[in-house]
């Protein structure tokens, strides 16, 4: 019986035969350029502490997602950051053209928008009358995705058996965090100003649960559906820029490149090869963590995917500061509070922000945070400053170091990813996440 990895390959290679056939007839550019802006789950909050309560629990929720959710030459575009710790691009999809703005999510594979006036979202931090829709019936150019089609690869209730006469459209549920999305698929074209890409395969989402975000999912993880495989690039990549959580416009850039070979200056590291239960997330091979000059006592099983899909680190663009399993965490805190002993910590700050540990820096006119510096497969080194990976409230003089963990339950060994590197560590570093050599190549530099 094939591997779940071997029938994906096949699948990915038989989806790019058809993605050929369904390419636009222009002259391909080498690359597109799009803004990237960044965004958090709601307005946050004037209260620091309030805010810190927010950040945590989208974090857990993100984090929760990624370790127990199933994955159910250039183009450039603006990228904008959002406050809720994610980033988004515009995109533009029918004909005529309806630009929304999509987060762009390498935790993810699937490129969906709400797509009716009648969406409803349950529990969700927002009225369903503030969310942007894609308008379905102002296309000439929108398919829906039949449940016989061969890209259909989910189930249909009311087309079981050999019956031929089935016209449902394909339906398909995907969960993020503690929420969820349903709807159906579409095939559309998206358009940029120099190329457009025809039967594209998006989703029209109908229904949510407990969703933070009214914009559209850019899914960008190792799958067939997602936004970089469908259009053929064979890089795509980004340079974020630091922001505190404020919805601002001053926008970085996400480029999809359709050219191979080395970028100058950038230092490679390859993707692993994923657990079965894990397929779309971007693995990385850690060989050790310091912090400042000291060597972490990691065991080595936290930095490498088991067989049973237990452990290792993937980087991911749509968690803010990230996650360590509960044995790394305690390793890493404990030194940062040997090595921060100076500062007095704020065990209020910890109770109420869920968040360890905090710390009181008033009257510190200057803070020593030591880097967080990972040391991969191949020889790449990345550093991550103090101020990169511990969150600050200047109002209040206060700062915690916000990676989530679960280090309170009793499993010593939890499924999925032991290592989440968020993108607030990649913060001024150019990143480039290259399909067709399956490595990530990365450098500093200011964004």
């Amino acid at each position: 019986m094939a591997s779940a990895t071997s029938l994906l390959l096949s699948v990915f290679t038989l989806f790019s035969l058809i993605f050929l056939a369904s390419s636009s007839e222009e002259n391909t550019p080498l690359t597109i350029t799009l803004p990237l802006t960044s965004k958090f789950t709601s307005k946050p909050s004037t209260d620091p502490m309030v805010f810190l309560q927010e950040l945590a629990s989208a974090s857990m929720a993100r984090s929760h997602h990624l370790k127990y959710g199933k994955p159910s030459p250039l183009v450039k575009t603006p990228l904008y950051p959002r406050d809720y710790g994610g980033h988004t691009i515009p995109l533009s999809f029918g004909t005529p053209p309806q630009k929304l703005s999509y987060l762009v999510d390498t935790g993810s594979h699937v490129v969906w928008a709400p797509c009716t006036t009648q969406y409803k979202c349950i529990n969700c931090s927002f009225s369903a009358k503030e969310v942007p829709f894609f308008k379905p019936q102002l296309s000439t150019s929108l398919k829906t995705l039949g449940c016989k089609n061969p890209r259909c690869t989910t189930e249909c209730p009311s087309c079981k058996g050999s019956s031929k006469n089935c016209s449902q459209a394909c339906p398909y549920t995907i969960q993020y965090g503690t929420g969820a999305e349903g709807g159906y698929y579409l095939l559309e074209d998206l358009h940029f100003p120099e190329k457009t890409i025809h039967n594209f395969l998006m989703g029209c989402t109908t229904i949510g649960l407990r969703e933070t975000s009214t914009d559209a999912m850019g899914g960008f993880g190792r799958s067939m559906f997602s936004l970089p495989v469908q259009m053929g690039v064979k890089k795509f990549a980004y340079c974020l820029k630091s922001h505190y959580f404020d919805n601002t416009r001053n926008s970085s850039r996400l480029i999809f490149d359709y050219r191979d070979g080395n970028t100058k200056g950038l230092s490679y590291t390859p993707f692993l090869k994923n657990p079965p239960e894990w397929p779309i997330y971007y693995y990385l091979g850690v060989k050790d963590l310091m912090l400042g000059n000291k060597i972490l006592p990691i065991p080595s099983k936290y930095l490498a995917p088991t067989s049973d899909g237990s452990g290792g680190l993937m980087i991911d663009s749509g968690f803010a500061y990230g996650y360590m399993a509960g044995p790394v965490f305690k390793i890493v805190t404990n030194e940062l509070i040997k090595q921060m002993a100076k500062y007095r910590r704020s065990r209020e700050a910890e109770t109420e922000s869920g968040f360890t540990p905090c710390y009181n820096f008033t009257g510190h006119k200057t803070l020593k945070i030591p880097d967080l510096i990972y040391h991969f497969a191949g020889g790449a080194t990345m550093v991550v400053p103090g101020n990169r990976y511990f969150l600050f409230i200047p109002e209040i003089g206060f700062g915690c170091f916000p990676v989530t963990t679960d280090a309170a339950k009793t499993l010593e060994f939890t499924p999925g990813p032991s290592i989440i590197l968020g993108n607030y560590m990649q913060v001024n570093h150019y990143i480039e996440f290259d399909l067709k050599n399956e490595r990530l190549g990365f450098r500093q530099q200011t964004c």
